[in-house]
Formats: C-alpha cells, structure tokens, sequence
C-alpha cells in the first residue's frame, strides 16, 4: 500500500466520541462565571455589523434591510443552536475545529480552523478601521491619519486581552451591557418620538417615512439580496459562545440558556432597531460614513447626543476586536496541539491566556492598518466582504460537523443530549444551502467588492492545500501517539 495514501487516509478518518479528548483543552482557567456567559452571548450577537455596517446598507437597500437581519438571524440562530447540541455533547475550548476533528477528520479541523483565523483576522482588520472611523467623529481627532488610530486600537485592546481571561470576561460583560443599554436607550427614544409625533430633523416620524420615500423596498428585491453577505457578517460571533464553553465551570447548564436567549436579542436588537430607524429618519438619510445610530441622535435635538452614541459604538467595535483575539487564542492552539498550526501558538501564559495564538492573530490585524493607510475609504468594505466566507466557512463546518453527529447517534456511536436541533438533517441542509447561496449572491454584486471576494476564493483554496500538505506528516505523528486512534469510518 502507498504509505501517503495510507497516511492520508488515516488523517481523515473521524475517531469515535467515547474516550475523545482535546490536548489544546488543558491548562485554561475555569475563570468565566454565568453573567460573563450570557453576556458574551448578548455581546456575540450585537456588533460593529449593525453598529456602523447598517448605516450603509440601509442606503443600498432601504428599509428593506430589517427582511435581511431577521432571514439571515433565523439562519444564525439554527447554527449557534446547532453548536450549542456539540458543545453540551462535548465542551470544548477548541469549539467546532475540536469538533471537525471528531467526526470530519484531521483535514476538516484544519480547513475550519484556518477560515475561521482568516474570518476573525480580517474582521479585525473591520474592527479597527471601525474604530478610527468612529474617533474622526470628534473634531480634534480628524487630523489624525486613519491608520494611527487603527494601530493605537489594536496595541490597546491586544494589551487587555493578554492579562487573564477573568480580565476578558469582565471587560465583555461590561463592553455588552453598554452595548445593550445604548440600544434600549435608542428604543425608547424613538417609541417617545413616534408617540408624541415631535419631528426628527423636520419630519413626522412614523410609516410615512416610510411609503413616502419607495416603500419597504424602495429600490428592488435585488439590492437586499446583494447585501446579504455584509448581514451575515453582521452575525459573525455568535460561534463565540462555543468557544467560552472550555473556560466556564457548568457549560452543559450555561451554554444552552445562553443560546436560547440568542433569538428574541436578534429580533428585538437587529431587526427592531433597523425598523426604528426608518421611522425615525428616511433611509436615504443614512450612509456608510456615519453610524446610523448617530445620524439619528445627532439631528434629535439632544446636546452631545451623537457624541454619547459614537462612544458607544466605538466601545462595540473595541469589544469585537477583543473577542476576536480571544477565540482565534483559544482555536490556534487547539489545532497547535494537533500540528496543524505552528507550535509557538501553542504556549499559554502564566495567567491560563494563549498568547501565541491570540499574538499571531494581532499580527494579521496589522494588515489592516497598512489597508487603512493605502485605501482609507475602501478598507471597511474589504475586509468585511473578506470576512465574511470565513464566517460562511465556519457555520457550514459547524453544520456538517452536526450531520455526521446525528449520524453517529443514530448508529449509537454518541447520544445526542436533550438540548437539541430540531429537524435533521433538514435544518442543517437548508442552512448549508443558504450560505452556499449568499456565495453566489456575492459573485453577481457587480458594484461592490463581491465578485473580487469570491475570486479570493481561488488563492485561499490554494493557500489551503499547501499548508495541508506541509504539515500532514506532523499531524499524523501526533495523532498516532494520542490516546484516541482514528477508526475506520465504514465500520
């Protein structure tokens, strides 16, 4: 028999769930209480994606853009649950890359893991361009190049990260509650302003805004369609709850209270507040340069109100970029310690933090402040468009990892929990379809940056083959010295 083909063939056998373990487990503090839980959920599902990206969105596709947060927030919802299922099947710091290891194999694990470094890199590449943008809102800053304001978000935010992770739970805990409080406050104010009919900037609000400026689809179904890969984005780490699960002490309770509340947040915060908007102001009041939220606060009448809500979104964006390093710390050095990622990614600190993984992480976010230097206007959208297949990569890893599970249950090689997705394989196979669908989308979005997206797809193929390949041999050392051996699949 060819020993590479053999080789091969062993590597992407999936290894049974009795007795499964993941090296890049061990070490983490237990550091991570209930509050910090739910709140990272809240704060997973409430981003710079709605933040600053529905300000643009909104003047692409109108009022119209609240179908695509609640379409693609069903979506959402079914892969977090999904992954909540694995994660009380298997806590797991390692999250879905631990998981494709266990029922997709050693080559699965390493596509996931790499698309989702390449998702949170690029998102923070989003984030600190998000950042800046939001510090030139205040006058005394705008001299200030955009890319130093970029390096000086991410040197802040890099040096919090790498304290503890009691210090990251306590700094999201407190990053969400600001996010969550700015958006009830917002609420409320425009239920004030609806019901007492003051004008906004000379104008009633109400449904008016909105029949008197194209209806709820101003400008076609096809702009909304179109955008649909940014929308996605804008729910880029609700995963992150999966990943917290290695650091907490009672996953198997947390996790699915935190996943459950996951639904009524996107209807209330995402579609809720796009809803509001509209009422508030006409969408062609809104654009990609400001925070819609403060485009609406900002002509209220309220002193400082814009400047109020711009720190606001400033701490969303801060918040994003600090959950980033944390995941993508944590997801290297599990595929670290299965020779799939370079081996410094795997060192963890005197205080239970993996610094080379989250280090490595910071240093492709660099990139984004040489794009916010070389392409100021353009680097948002960029990274965003980039961002976003590595978000589609991991909910159709987190998908099929959840087929082969139920698969497996149902041949009683695992038991699935009573925390559960509803509907396999039908759920599942209708996501994966979506995604796969807002791929092709983004190919016909012939005025932004989709198509060039899409043909991105082509290199990082590319990219992905040789790093296979190059580290194969390591893999299947250290899979062969594990306590777990991979088993024939067909048996």
């Amino acid at each position: 028999m060819n020993p590479d083909k053999h080789q091969d063939a062993h590597l992407d056998d999936p290894i049974t769930a009795e007795g499964v373990s993941d090296a890049g487990d061990l070490g983490y503090a237990k550091a991570l209480k209930p509050r910090h839980i739910s709140m990272i959920a809240i704060g997973g599902a409430i981003g710079t994606g709605l933040f600053l990206g529905a300000g643009g969105n909104l003047a692409k596709a109108g009022p119209a853009l609240a179908f695509a947060y609640a379409i693609c927030g069903v979506f959402a919802f079914f892969v977090v649950r999904a992954l909540g299922e694995l994660v009380v099947h298997r806590p797991s710091s390692g999250s879905f890359v631990s998981y494709a290891r266990e029922f997709l194999g050693e080559r699965g694990a390493f596509v996931a893991g790499w698309m989702y470094v390449l998702n949170w890199s690029t998102a923070g590449m989003a984030d600190i361009t998000a950042v800046a943008l939001y510090v030139h809102y205040w006058s005394m800053f705008t001299s200030v190049p955009q890319w130093v304001l970029a390096a000086i978000a991410l040197a802040v935010v890099l040096s919090v990260n790498l304290i503890s992770v009691k210090a990251f739970g306590e700094m999201e805990f407190w990053f969400a509650i600001v996010k969550v409080a700015a958006l009830v406050l917002f609420l409320l104010i425009g239920i004030f302003f609806l019901a007492t009919g003051r004008p906004v900037d000379g104008q009633e609000p109400g449904f008016t805004l909105i029949s008197d400026n194209g209806g709820f689809f101003p400008l076609g179904v096809l702009p909304v369609v179109l955008i649909t890969q940014t929308v996605v984005f804008a729910y880029a780490a609700v995963e992150m709850v999966g990943v917290t699960a290695g650091e907490t002490e009672d996953p198997e309770k947390l996790v699915p209270k935190a996943v459950n509340s996951i639904m009524w947040r996107v209807g209330i915060f995402y579609v809720g507040s796009v809803v509001m908007l509209t009422l508030l102001l006409p969408w062609t009041a809104y654009s990609a340069d400001e925070s819609p939220f403060v485009t609406v606060l900002s002509k209220i009448g309220v002193p400082s109100a814009g400047g109020i809500m711009n720190l606001v979104v400033l701490t969303a964006a801060m918040s994003s970029l600090n959950s980033g390093l944390y995941t993508t710390g944590r997801i290297l050095r599990s595929m670290a310690m299965a020779g799939s990622a370079p081996s410094f990614t795997a060192r963890m600190s005197g205080s239970h933090v993996p610094y080379g993984g989250i280090l490595l992480t910071a240093t492709a976010a660099l990139f984004g402040v040489a794009l916010n230097a070389w392409l100021p206007e353009d680097a948002f959208a960029i990274v965003t468009n980039i961002s976003s297949l590595g978000v589609i990569s991991t909910w159709c890893m987190i998908m099929l990892c959840h087929l082969v599970f139920v698969r497996r249950a149902r041949e009683g090689v695992v038991r699935r929990p009573a925390f559960r997705l509803w509907a396999s394989p039908w759920i599942e196979l209708t996501t994966i379809a979506f995604l796969l669908a807002v791929v092709v989308m983004m190919w016909f979005d012939k005025d932004g940056a989709g198509r060039d997206t899409v043909l991105m797809l082509i290199p990082i193929a590319v990219c992905l083959a040789i790093g296979w390949y190059a580290v194969r041999g390591r893999v299947h050392r250290i899979a062969s010295e594990s306590e777990a051996p991979p088993v024939d699949p067909l048996q």
